[in-house]
């Protein structure tokens, strides 16, 4: 027979929730793939996951600028755009403080008096702002409940666990993106240096001049005619006309 000293906590309940879904969000996130991928795999996991979240995004804030890369439903779009028209909102006070806000019922939470009267009118009762910290990324994931006190304590635990989890993942993201854009300017500068060299050859043999006169009369005909000088050499090299070049200067 279980005594109430066999019986688990309150804490060791939480614990073993939270324990239990860690690994299959970790799992979905880093095999999201692309920073947007990641992005919109973060918040289809907050409604699949958290039992009181009907709606979830991603809200940016960059200079004076907000944006919502990824929500699953277009009224979070709305809820996210009056935060920033009305100057307030947990997911506004969620980034400037670095900390973690909760809205229990938006009728009449006096924090936000502007704000949270209008998003019930649209809806939205409860709210959830978790800090993405990612690279510098100004952020916050935004969960949102169409009634009040949605989000217990397990929850709000499973919230913050996702957050934590989608900032790693939105730098491992960041970083391959980068990786990955580095690798395709680097492909597109080796091709272009091999076009330009087929185009110099063919205009050495042809006009029996040097590579640097070679490589001159494709400069003054890219800047003649305006067009990148790896579109140049490429004509050249498709079609073997010499392109025009203008009145020598």
């Amino acid at each position: 027979m279980m005594t109430s000293t066999d019986r688990p906590t309150a804490d060791e309940n939480l614990t073993v929730e939270l324990t239990r879904s860690l690994a299959p969000t970790a799992a979905g996130l880093f095999s999201a793939g692309t920073l947007q991928d990641t992005l919109q795999r973060t918040v289809d996991l907050a409604v699949e996951t958290i039992e009181g979240c009907d709606l979830a995004g991603i809200f940016m804030l960059d200079g004076g600028s907000i944006s919502t890369p990824v929500h699953t439903d277009p009224i979070v779009i709305e809820v996210d755009a009056l935060q920033h028209r009305v100057g307030e909102g947990p997911c506004l006070d969620a980034i400037a403080q670095t900390v973690t806000f909760y809205a229990q019922d938006l009728v009449d939470d006096a924090r936000w008096p502007r704000f949270g009267p209008l998003a019930s009118s649209m809806g939205v009762r409860s709210a959830l702002a978790l800090v993405l910290s990612a690279n510098g990324t100004r952020g916050a994931l935004n969960l949102y409940a169409r009634y009040p006190d949605a989000f217990g304590v397990i929850d709000r635990g499973k919230g913050l666990v996702l957050a934590i989890l989608a900032g790693v993942a939105l730098s491992a993201a960041e970083s391959h993106d980068e990786e990955e854009h580095q690798t395709i300017t680097l492909r597109a500068g080796l091709v272009s240096r091999e076009v330009i060299g087929q185009a110099e050859g063919i205009l050495m043999e042809r006009e029996r001049i040097t590579a640097d006169q070679a490589f001159d009369i494709l400069r003054r005909a890219s800047q003649h005619l305006n067009v990148k000088l790896r579109d140049i050499a490429q004509d050249l090299v498709d079609t073997g006309e010499i392109p025009q070049t203008g009145k020598p200067k």
